[in-house]
């Protein structure tokens, strides 16, 4: 699968792509904010991740940014089976921060969301990490109010996380003018 935004391409992770994705992840201030990936993250896991198969109801994609010279790798989105709900991940390499392309590459993962019969997606950030909070809030995520203590790999202990969800519609018929309810789609065809 591949998705294009405004300004970005999510496409699978494909083998050679270990070497990018280990020189922008290996940074523990972007690991810290993540509950999955190890630390230190080494070449190993950069290749084991970069091979790994694309789920058909829970794909994964690196985030790219198209430019002169190609598109060049800046992070991670995907959707993840977690005690039975379906969970948001992302991640964007630092020098990518504070350009809104969290917030573009979420949106475009949840604008797929609903043709893979998701309805309800959750997702967490640890409760110092405010741009997450940021990117959940911009694109419609609600918080639930439910607090859970997740360890990172990158952290000494575990620390607190809130919860956020988020509800989709189904979606709309293909001769239906309209989006399926998905607000922030409204917003990508303005742009």
């Amino acid at each position: 699968m591949f998705i294009r935004s405004e300004r970005l391409f999510l496409r699978p992770a494909w083998p050679e792509d270990w070497a990018e994705l280990h020189a922008l992840i290996d940074d523990e201030a972007v690991v810290r904010n993540l509950a999955r990936a190890p630390w230190p993250y080494g070449p190993d896991e950069a290749r084991s991740f970069a091979a790994s198969a694309q789920g058909t109801r829970h794909p994964h994609f690196f985030v790219t940014l198209p430019g002169a010279t190609g598109a060049h790798l800046i992070g991670c989105v995907g959707l993840v089976e977690e005690d039975g709900e379906t969970a948001l991940g992302y991640w964007i390499a630092r020098q990518h921060w504070n350009n809104g392309y969290a917030t573009e590459a979420v949106r475009a993962v949840l604008s797929l969301a609903p043709t893979l019969g998701h309805r309800r997606i959750v997702a967490q950030h640890f409760i110092d990490n405010a741009a997450s909070a940021r990117v959940l809030a911009k694109v419609g995520f609600c918080p639930t109010g439910e607090v859970r203590l997740l360890r990172s790999a990158a952290r000494v202990t575990a620390e607190q996380t809130l919860t956020h969800a988020i509800d989709l519609r189904q979606p709309a018929d293909c001769d239906d003018p309209e989006d399926g309810g998905f607000n922030p789609m409204r917003t990508l065809r303005a742009a």
